[in-house]
């Protein structure tokens, strides 16, 4: 009886989950109705977002809004409209672990029940946005930075990226 009932409480959780497809990480629940994925904003947080860290430009079906950290010239990009940009200056990846498992995936998508896009995490909602962790001034504050870390500076109310060298602004 037990099983049946732990069984019914995922059922029911992945059922929830996909109508609402509202994912918070480190809290409760999400900032407003338009958010698809929402990290822990606590004063005092110092964990971002890390890029994957790949060997020159994904294959594949690219979207806008793709964001990479590539080892071939150790820079933080972004596809937008047929281009990689980078929004960073060339970095370091001394400190980048290089994963050599054999496991091969899709990846994971978020927000709807499928996606076009190929990426580790795709975040697909046509009407829901992604709100980055918050670092007040990562800089000063977030000690041993991993290369391709994301988060929005609410200091400097920035992007900030982290190229394995120095931290990169971006109004």
């Amino acid at each position: 009886m037990k099983n049946i009932k732990n069984i019914s409480i995922a059922v029911a959780l992945v059922v929830f989950n996909s109508f609402f497809a509202q994912i918070a990480i480190g809290k409760q629940g999400v900032d407003g109705n338009s958010t698809v994925l929402d990290f822990d904003n606590v004063s005092g947080n110092t964990k971002g977002l890390i890029l994957p860290a790949t060997s020159g430009f994904p294959t594949g079906n690219l979207v806008n809004g793709t964001f990479i950290f590539d080892v071939t010239d150790n820079k933080v990009k972004v596809y937008e409209n047929d281009t990689w940009k980078s929004l960073s200056d060339a970095g370091s990846l001394g400190a980048v672990v290089v994963n050599d498992s054999a496991e091969l995936g899709k990846g994971v998508v978020m927000g709807a029940a499928s996606s076009s896009a190929d990426g580790v995490l795709v975040l697909e909602a046509p009407d829901k946005a992604m709100i980055l962790p918050k670092i007040a001034a990562p800089h000063l504050n977030v000690k041993n930075p991993y290369p391709g870390m994301v988060c929005y500076d609410t200091t400097s109310k920035t992007l900030a990226v982290f190229d394995g060298s120095v931290w990169n602004y971006w109004k």
